[in-house]
């Protein structure tokens, strides 16, 4: 089954998919150092003012940008040298945005290598989501078992906290020394941090502050978490680790299809079963290798799975509703889908 995933590389290839885009990413960078710049300006020129929280709400979505052109620096589809990478994604990721890049490129890693693995993958490990039955089982307590059972309503908003939550998760990995440059992302971090802050304090008042702070870090979990929720929630989940790469990567991920305005907007990502499967390839050459992938994925009988943006929310979210059931009294939990082995 290697020889297969070795075809489709050839064909990917030879169709020109896998070649860098250095100018693409060039503007792509440029423009998203000028947006926060911009940002930056148009945040002293409003003043003390609540206009200020709509530009919280811009800056969110720059933020986001930002960490999409963080992603694909991560996956080396901007520079051919480990270093160079490296450092352009701690510039960014930490000073730009204020996420520990080390620690976020360790964590998709992981999930890179098994995605959706109820034991390997950190994206469906136990956290405030149960991702699988047997998580939802072991919770203890009224209040957690309540909320677990009634998850799928309590989604979307938890994401509000997605921001605050990427950004602890980072310092924590700081101070346990889990990061390679510590020092490096450390300094930056910080100087993010107070930054931030301090012009927060200085130019707005304590309560208008806080607004700001409160809706632009909502708005960016809130927005990165539903760029990457259609990705995955609501696959198969994997307890095995005998299918092969090209099966693995295929069956446990989803494309979302809407034209250009998706595109931009998830930053690429839509395309996940081609990411999976070529990770260093740039995002701009996702949607090219998109009806190429299928087709072969046709040929050989392995599912493809492609949904519009509402319904792979609704998937998601039937999928989180089924996995709580058996904490909503019901007398029969619906069981999700699993993989084993090699499916079609």
């Amino acid at each position: 089954m290697s020889s297969e995933y070795a075809n489709l590389t050839r064909r990917v290839r030879e169709a020109g998919l896998l070649a860098p885009r250095s100018r693409h990413y060039a503007v792509r960078i440029t423009a998203a150092a000028l947006m926060l710049a911009a940002s930056g300006a148009a945040f002293v020129w409003l003043g003390d003012s609540w206009w200020q929280i709509l530009l919280a709400a811009v800056v969110a979505v720059i933020f986001a940008q930002v960490a999409f052109v963080t992603h694909d620096i991560g996956h080396r589809q901007v520079f051919t040298s480990k270093r160079a990478a490296r450092r352009a994604g701690i510039l960014l990721g930490n000073l730009g945005v204020g996420l520990s890049y080390g620690w976020w490129i360790g964590k998709h890693t992981r999930h890179h290598a098994n995605p959706n693995h109820v034991d390997e993958d950190p994206d469906v490990s136990v956290g405030g989501i149960a991702w699988s039955p047997e998580q939802a089982a072991e919770r203890r307590g009224f209040l957690a078992r309540t909320l677990t059972g009634w998850q799928a309503y309590l989604f979307f908003p938890m994401l509000l906290l997605e921001g605050l939550g990427l950004y602890v998760s980072g310092v924590r990995a700081l101070w346990r020394r889990d990061v390679k440059e510590r020092a490096l992302e450390s300094v930056l971090l910080a100087v993010h941090t107070v930054a931030c802050m301090s012009a927060l304090f200085l130019v707005l008042s304590p309560g208008k502050a806080l607004v700001f702070l409160a809706v632009n870090q909502g708005l960016f979990g809130f927005y990165m978490g539903c760029s990457f929720a259609p990705n995955h929630k609501g696959m198969p989940l994997v307890e095995e680790k005998k299918l092969d790469f090209l099966r693995k990567q295929v069956l446990t991920s989803r494309n979302v299809h809407g034209g250009w305005f998706v595109d931009r907007a998830l930053g690429g990502l839509n395309y996940q079963i081609e990411h999976h499967l070529f990770p260093t390839m740039p995002m701009t050459n996702l949607s090219r290798a998109q009806p190429l992938v299928q087709a072969f994925c046709e040929e050989h009988g392995i599912r493809y799975h492609k949904t519009g943006l509402i319904r792979s929310y609704g998937e998601a979210l039937a999928y989180l509703h089924s996995v709580g059931a058996g904490l909503r009294g019901s007398r029969r939990a619906a069981v999700p889908a699993r993989v084993s082995r090699q499916p079609n």
